[in-house]
């Protein structure tokens, strides 16, 4: 016995602390839905010894086997019914035993129990499949409250730990325990350094003495524990060890980036992009993560549902964390690991929620970073993504509580110049011209007949692009999106839309006075309409169109409108005011017709479903066709009597 062990009376029963047996008690007579994590948890404690034993052999050689091999060995035994986990690291006295094992330092129990009473311990009991917590399985967060090592009792009846300590003077110990209320600890035989932990698996828990399921576990869970973990009497490693996303960038090349994706995700398509990242501060995170070809995952995929691997110290802790990333970019793969994430006993319990928070901020930037980088260098693969994501960062525009500046440059467009290329808001102002003060835009259905919208006539007369909005999340986005570059953005179909003083290039021919008589055809029209609009008015606006609908004054934007409308399928939109063009030759050909000519009604009726029509509002285009066919009538028997 070392000079710093408290002697402990052999074979005699130490009650567990009161808290200690509150926690045996859900672990082992709760349903989860992944026993498994235990191994998860007993694998995390070997190798913190194993790093402890590492550091120790920097500076002092004088220790219990100086040259064994750092590893892991699990050991099954079906016909014992038995699984062994042992270790060559720092190992445990008999006061650390009883301390480590009969305790739970640092509070780690009483936050445990709080978060299982959170999760409905106090409402009823345990929910079936498992505890959970706020939506989350308790199992996901065992390792954060330094509990890891009592999970074992999920699959066992008995646990035995035979330990020696490294110094060499220690002497060797055993701890056991039944999960009952008390545990032994008294001197054992053991010559070599390190830790042996055996379980007494219970008669539903001999899946876990087949090889074939512990190396799955450990490819699952422990794949890059940085010590070798071998399985029964194989030589060869059951884990990788090597972590990617640990090495420096430059040693990684492009091939070993898409074999890992591939091992990764099991997709057969490259990825679009990746990013890499090694950071100190503000926490230690390594992140390696890959923007996916497509947001549709195969049948053959690992990825069940969103969510990045997260590990702590290259352990696996959950394996589809929803909280590293925002939601408009969960269809980001890839792993992040942090040395600042609790997982087991050795560590003291540190706010988790505090460094996930930074690690979202970290990740996420480096994400936009990328979408960024991606946009600039190799334009026709961002077109890709746009096309398959676009919609996700149109979500973050609208949905992003801070910032939704940072998503505006990644933003696409069809516009009136480039009517079947995408443009970024940056491509548009660079094509502005010198005079130009707004960024212009127009709501509409699709681009084509977004096109020969009545609304683009003047501000194309002036030589403006017009940004081409016409999927549904446009007006969503609109509701963020106020301004870019200190340029407000201007909808072309608003009545009071505000133009440069002068006349645009050709309007020496709208002198009012040279057409057909304005107020007699708005009587005209408002006449037949009737409440069916709220108004009806000449308009100097128009030169190529015969029409349009514009929004009376005082009434909801047109992006709220059609927000409401995507929301609320009552909502009603409001009457439109009707603006006529009189100077064009459809009108001034109404306005030689006679009063009660059949054709003259039908015209009018046309004229003002094709502008609902144009807007996206016809209540039923197919009923325009009796109306067209009538005047198809019309018009070829007045061409026949001519």
């Amino acid at each position: 016995m070392t000079a710093h062990e408290t002697p402990i009376p052999p074979n005699q029963p130490i009650p567990f602390k009161a808290e200690t047996r509150q926690l045996l008690d859900i672990l082992i007579h709760s349903l989860y839905t992944e026993r498994e994590i235990f191994l998860r948890e007993l694998l995390s404690n070997a190798a913190d010894a194993l790093t402890r034993m590492d550091f120790e052999l920097l500076t002092n050689r004088a220790v219990l086997d100086p040259d064994a091999e750092l590893s892991i060995r699990i050991l099954p035994d079906p016909q014992a019914n038995t699984l062994t986990i042992q270790d060559t690291g720092v190992g445990m006295t008999t006061e650390e035993l009883v301390e480590n094992l009969g305790t739970i330092a640092h509070s780690g129990a009483r936050a445990f129990l709080a978060a299982a009473q959170e999760g409905g311990l106090q409402k009823g009991g345990l929910q079936k499949g498992g505890l959970q917590k706020g939506g989350q399985n308790l199992t996901d967060i065992i390792g954060q409250f330094g509990v890891g090592f009592y999970s074992a009792f999920m699959v066992a009846d008995k646990i035995d730990v035979i330990s020696l300590s490294f110094p060499p003077d220690a002497r060797p110990a055993a701890w056991s325990s039944s999960g009952a209320d008390t545990f032994t600890v008294e001197p054992a035989e053991k010559a070599e350094r390190g830790t042996r932990v055996v379980l007494h698996l219970k008669e539903d828990a001999r899946e876990f003495t087949q090889e074939s399921r512990l190396r799955e576990i450990v490819r699952r869970h422990s794949d890059f524990v940085p010590f070798p973990i071998y399985i029964g009497g194989d030589p060869q490693q059951a884990n990788r060890q090597t972590a990617l996303w640990r090495q420096n960038p430059r040693q990684v090349d492009e091939p070993a980036y898409e074999a890992f994706y591939r091992q990764l995700t099991l997709d057969i398509e490259k990825p679009l992009a990746h990013a890499h990242m090694l950071v100190d501060a503000p926490v230690q995170l390594y992140a390696l993560l890959y923007v996916p070809a497509s947001p549709e995952r195969s049948p053959f995929a690992l990825r069940k549902e969103p969510g990045l691997k997260l590990y702590a110290r290259k352990v696996l802790i959950q394996e589809f964390n929803r909280d590293l990333l925002p939601e408009y970019l969960q269809f980001i793969d890839g792993v992040v690991d942090s040395e600042d994430l609790p997982l087991n006993i050795s560590r003291e319990s540190i706010q988790s929620n505090r460094v996930l928070a930074n690690l979202k901020r970290l990740v996420t930037t480096k994400v936009l970073d990328t979408l960024a980088s991606l946009a600039k260098k190799d334009p026709d693969a961002y077109g890709s993504f746009w096309k398959a994501y676009g919609r996700f960062i149109k979500q973050g525009v609208a949905i992003e509580p801070e910032e939704p500046e940072a998503l505006y440059p990644l933003l696409r467009f069809h516009t009136t110049a480039q009517p079947d290329a995408w443009s970024s808001l940056d491509d548009y102002a660079a094509r502005m011209l010198p005079d130009q003060k707004s960024i212009y835009y127009l709501i509409g259905e699709d681009t084509r007949s977004t096109l020969f919208s009545p609304h683009l006539d003047l501000v194309r007369r002036y030589g403006y692009e017009v940004l081409l909005l016409t999927d549904p999340l446009d007006a969503f986005v609109l509701t963020r999106l106020n301004s870019y570059h200190d340029f407000p953005l201007a909808n072309t179909a608003s009545a009071d839309l505000e133009l440069p003083q002068g006349a645009p290039p050709g309007s020496e021919a709208d002198d009012p006075q040279a057409g057909p008589d304005a107020a007699a055809l708005v009587a005209r029209f408002q006449s037949q309409l009737g409440d069916r609009v709220a108004g009806v008015r000449p308009s100097e606006r128009l030169s190529d169109s015969p029409a349009r609908l514009v929004d009376p004054e005082g009434a909801l934007s047109q992006e709220l409108q059609r927000v409401y409308r995507l929301l609320d399928k009552d909502f009603e939109t409001p009457k439109k005011v009707l603006e006529i063009n009189p100077r064009h030759p459809i009108l001034a050909g109404l306005d030689r017709l006679p009063e009660g000519s059949p054709l003259a009604s039908l015209v009018v009726e046309q004229i003002y479903e094709n502008a609902l029509l144009i807007e996206g509002l016809h209540p039923d285009p197919a009923g325009m066709i009796p109306r067209l066919q009538r005047l198809l009538e019309l018009a070829l028997t007045s061409s026949s009597g001519a």
